[in-house]
């Protein structure tokens, strides 16, 4: 039976697809609409997105020990960098839905990731974006049944998948496989009655589509806690600390980052922790310490361990590079130039780590390294709302070494680019065909 074609045993069935039904236990119909293992298409996709992304410098540095000399410019790229697997995934599938699909329209939720260049060749392909209104909200009215959608890597909340699923058109899943693992944990929070505690930014879609996974089963509850300071808030509640927020102030204070009435006095009675997968992984850690202390504060050692779960949903990808910023800076360098988008969180959060070793420029594009006046325009911290400034004289002006890193979605010809101009404006000009020789 399991050779069958159109048909799919309900313990291979992806969670969230037509296919899901926690409690079937027999065979049913395989949805021709939802796709999720691509179309066997990469060897055809492949030539181009290589093309695009790929840069023969970058693999010159790496092949050299992650270490290069230009000049008098030292080049040093963090040991792990750029594209992770779910991002060269979702691009992959990206790339070969156009090439299956080619006089169909096609339409993407959100941002397929988190950088502008990717974004802008999606567009360039025929791709069009949808994007949630000022309440979060998308807005499917222009899709029908004959159209492509596609689900970005960090996925889709559960209610805008099932709406898009009535619609009937083909979907395109591209979620990360290291998200939906943050997902099953999610799930069987609620499953339990326990709730969500996730350390992540409420704003972010990854983190919605995440705690909208509790809605799948009756009274699901979650809580999104940005930053140690929030969780603290959290901890104090829950242990009933002195100076700890009222219940009123509680549900004010957490009333777009948590689900629909909830309830400190009862949905903190058990709780969960998770976390959005491009956070920094030792402050998630330490969330989840904290969280447990209070709960051992408040019950006891056995009461903690009946009321408190953890499990490790911490991204691989995110973690390397989180590590590979750390040895880097065991000798920090001069400069650290960390590329990525503005709104990448991982982009954000190696930026912010390596500020705290070294002077440190997260810029978007190799585009903001202008050649014609010198400056460089960067953004100078993590929240969202700040905007990029311009430094001029940013470059040491005697030998100096510059070390280079990049989000989980930048893709290494940006990389590449941007040591080029850094070159340039330094007076260095790069022999290209003489520079990508193998050492």
């Amino acid at each position: 039976m399991c050779e069958r074609i159109g048909y799919t045993p309900s313990s291979e069935r992806v969670r969230g697809s037509p296919l899901w039904d926690p409690n079937a236990h027999d065979w049913q119909p395989m949805e021709q609409t939802y796709f999720r293992k691509g179309f066997g298409l990469k060897k055809e996709v492949r030539p181009l997105i290589d093309a695009e992304y790929h840069s023969a410098l970058v693999d010159r540095i790496r092949a050299r020990g992650y270490q290069d000399v230009f000049g008098d410019v030292t080049v040093r790229l963090a040991q792990e960098f750029g594209f992770c697997y779910g991002v060269d995934r979702a691009v992959d599938y990206a790339y070969e839905t156009r090439h299956k699909f080619p006089d169909k329209r096609i339409f993407l939720v959100g941002e397929i990731i988190h950088n502008p260049f990717v974004n802008h060749r999606m567009r360039d392909m025929g791709i069009e974006f949808l994007y949630p209104g000022a309440g979060g909200e998308f807005d499917f009215e222009e899709v029908t049944a004959d159209d492509v959608v596609i689900l970005p890597a960090f996925g889709v909340t559960l209610r805008d998948f099932e709406r898009l699923s009535a619609i009937g058109c083909i979907l395109v899943d591209t979620t990360c496989g290291s998200v939906l693992h943050v997902w099953k944990r999610v799930e069987g929070y609620a499953k339990d009655g326990y709730t969500a505690l996730i350390h992540g930014k409420y704003t972010h879609e990854e983190s919605r589509a995440t705690a909208s996974q509790v809605h799948r089963y009756p009274g699901g509850t979650y809580i999104v806690v940005r930053d140690m300071e929030e969780a603290e808030l959290v901890c104090d509640y829950i242990a009933d600390r002195p100076g700890r927020l009222s219940r009123e102030e509680f549900v004010a204070h957490f009333a777009a980052k948590a689900s629909r009435d909830f309830d400190p006095e009862r949905d903190l009675e058990r709780v969960g922790v998770a976390n959005q997968t491009t956070m920094l992984a030792n402050e998630s850690l330490a969330i989840g310490g904290r969280v447990r202390a209070a709960m051992v504060q408040a019950h006891g050692e056995a009461g903690a361990a009946e009321r408190f779960r953890s499990f490790g949903t911490i991204c691989s990808a995110t973690q390397e590079r989180q590590d590979a910023v750390i040895e880097l800076m065991k000798d920090p360098p001069d400069i650290m130039i960390v590329i990525g988008g503005y709104n990448s969180s991982n982009t954000n959060h190696l930026a912010h780590m390596c500020q705290e070793y070294t002077r440190t420029f997260h810029i978007e594009d190799a585009v903001c390294l202008d050649l014609d006046t010198g400056t460089i325009r960067h953004k100078p911290d993590l929240s969202p709302s700040t905007p990029e400034i311009v430094d001029t004289d940013w470059m040491p002006d005697g030998p100096f070494t510059v070390g280079i890193t990049a989000g989980a979605s930048t893709p290494n010809n940006k990389i590449g680019e941007t040591l080029v101009r850094l070159l340039k404006l330094r007076g260095i000009e790069l022999d290209l065909s003489a520079a990508l020789e193998p050492a």
